[in-house]
Parts: structure tokens; sequence; C-alpha cells
């Protein structure tokens, strides 16, 4: 009967392993710098999403829990900074059974926009983490992964 309990027990854990080595995160993202007028930049984080999955919104509501998306610029030469990073997307808020409040989250895609005022030519760095999830699971965190965007 041991055998028996020891051999299910692993049978269970080598399903579980691989179940999760199955789940990859397909999300893409892709940066860009967009002129508006004279010195004036956005600065874009495209984030396209896999079917079925979305990300939280920069304040994603609820309880707390949800972690929210974090896009960071480094202090560049030539570029300063205009306000906070924004959101541009079709917005979902909505509740969520046993989360106080409405959450709210991106499905499909969701740019994440940086205004910036850049004299001259100028190589923006940043970083970005974040979650996607499902609504049946959540992959673990994305943290600091590096971008860099080239301004001409």
């Amino acid at each position: 009967m041991k055998n028996l309990a020891f051999i299910l027990m692993a049978f269970c854990l080598f399903c579980g392993i691989s179940v999760h080595a199955q789940l990859k995160d397909e999300t893409k993202w892709t940066f860009e710098a967009k002129k508006i007028s004279g010195d004036k930049y956005q600065l874009i984080v495209h984030c396209k999403l896999p079917k079925s999955w979305h990300i939280y919104a920069l304040e994603p509501g609820g309880d707390g829990s949800m972690i929210a998306p974090v896009i960071t610029f480094k202090p560049t030469k030539n570029v300063k900074y205009i306000g906070k990073v924004t959101e541009k997307g079709k917005r979902i808020s909505m509740a969520m059974e046993g989360v106080p409040g409405k959450v709210n989250y991106f499905e499909n895609s969701v740019d994440y926009v940086q205004e910036a005022e850049i004299k001259g030519g100028a190589t923006v760095n940043g970083t970005y983490s974040y979650q996607i999830c499902t609504d049946q699971m959540c992959l673990p965190p994305t943290d600091d992964k590096p971008f860099t965007i080239k301004v001409k």
C-alpha cells in the first residue's frame, strides 16, 4: 500500500511539473519612439497578449493582490520625461468572484506611453515587469526585463 501511495504521489508530481513546463509566456513586447512635434515624442511600449490571457491595468483595483505592470524609463542625457507612464487600449473593469470592488485589466493588447522631450538623438533604456493571467490561473511574474528605444 505504501508503494502505491508513493507511485501515485510521484505520478501527480510529474504531471504537475509537466503541465507547468508546457505553459510558456507568449506575450510580445515591442518598443518605439513616435515624434509628435519639435522635440516632443511618445515613447511607446506595445504589449500584445496571447489569446485568453490578460494583463492587469497600472491601477488594477480589486483587493490589491493583482500584480500591476511596471514600466520604468531610466534617466538619459538629452531626455526629459513629462508626466507618468499612461496606458492606452480597451480597459475592462469588472467584478471578479471573491474579490472586493472592480478589477481593471486589458485583453489582446495595450500600449504604455511615456511623453518625453528629446533634444537631438538619444538611446532610451528602461525595464518592464508584469504578470499575465487567464480566468483560471496566472503565470509567475516577470521582473525587470530590459528594453532600448533609439531616437534619431
